[in-house]
């Protein structure tokens, strides 16, 4: 039997609803995709998955305590985060988890720690020839700007100033927050690049999608391409060491120059990667494939381009529910 888990699954009906459906397809013994939440009961993908387990915040001191129990007590063989302020914790325990045969689907802690500090993330970029946009002294500003922290996620805590007037006296001390050159849409195009790296850290895949409109940080309406961004990427990240599964890479792609600036890296299933799952880039089957089975992935640029995703609300009615 195959079970798996998806940590922290709140609205993710999709993500579980792929690897349900994977699962099903690929695998004729029983097989399972649980969820956990910090209040399942509340949580859409939690209420589809085959069964929720509460799971207080990661930074309560037994979290990972509670998860290996989790896991243990209900034979789960792979554990799904999907937030970025689980990772670190993740990667700190992913070989803890590995010894009692359970993979934790993160990249290595170096390059979590990378990714979740955006001053380290610019380094990277640079080290890897990707411009970044340029950072501005507090007391020299040029508008607009962005301001966005070092640590974030979800886009809290971002900003576009247009104005001086604009900026509180609260930004300008938050050590924890970065001016940057503001992007404009006038100029660049806006990408999420779904990229999928084998155990090995070797790249297979590379989807960029259009960010069209972004709501809470997510895409809201977006469309596949095959453009220059894919042969740019696979030249400066076909290797990358400690890199797993599925990272979301965003970028400013300039609409002449074609310069190309990086703005951060998820190491984690993105919100809008079921854009790229229907477009065929099936990463969810190769995880079940290459840590379930130990199958080799191939390198895979066969999916369709110019499908446009545009999302919409939805509801989900729960009757005689006791709140």
């Amino acid at each position: 039997m195959y079970y798996i888990l998806i940590t922290s699954a709140g609205r993710r009906v999709s993500l579980v609803q792929f690897f349900k459906k994977e699962l099903n397809e690929k695998f004729t013994i029983t097989s399972k995709v649980f969820t956990t939440d910090l209040n399942p009961a509340l949580s859409t993908a939690c209420r589809i998955s085959d069964g929720s387990f509460k799971l207080g915040k990661f930074s309560d001191s037994n979290y990972m305590f509670e998860l290996l129990s989790i896991c243990k007590t209900n034979e789960i063989k792979l554990v799904i985060p999907t937030i970025d302020t689980e990772l670190l914790l993740y990667a700190n325990h992913r070989e803890a988890f590995k010894k009692e045969g359970i993979e934790l689907l993160v990249s290595d802690l170096p390059l979590v720690q990378i990714f979740r500090d955006k001053r380290l993330t610019n380094q990277f970029f640079l080290e890897h020839d990707f411009k970044i946009p340029s950072l501005l002294l507090k007391n020299n500003l040029t508008y607009p700007l962005f301001i966005k922290p070092v640590d974030g996620s979800s886009s809290v805590n971002t900003f576009k100033i247009e104005h001086e007037d604009q900026l509180s006296k609260a930004m300008l001390n938050n050590e924890k927050l970065l001016f940057m050159q503001y992007l404009g849409k006038d100029e660049y195009e806006e990408y999420t690049i779904d990229l999928y790296y084998n155990h090995s850290g070797a790249l297979k895949c590379i989807v960029p999608r259009l960010r069209i409109e972004t709501r809470s940080g997510e895409i809201n309406k977006g469309i596949t391409r095959k453009n220059e961004l894919i042969p740019f990427v696979k030249e400066r990240l076909g290797q990358l060491e400690g890199a797993r599964g599925c990272l979301t890479l965003q970028v400013f792609l300039h609409k002449t120059n074609k310069s190309v600036c990086g703005i951060e890296v998820n190491p984690r299933f993105g919100g809008g990667y079921p854009l790229s799952y229907l477009a065929g880039a099936n990463y969810v089957q190769w995880v079940l494939r290459e840590y379930l089975q130990n199958e080799s992935i191939q390198w895979f640029e066969d999916w369709e381009e110019n499908l446009l995703l545009l999302r919409h609300d939805a509801e989900m009615i729960v009757h005689e529910f006791d709140y």
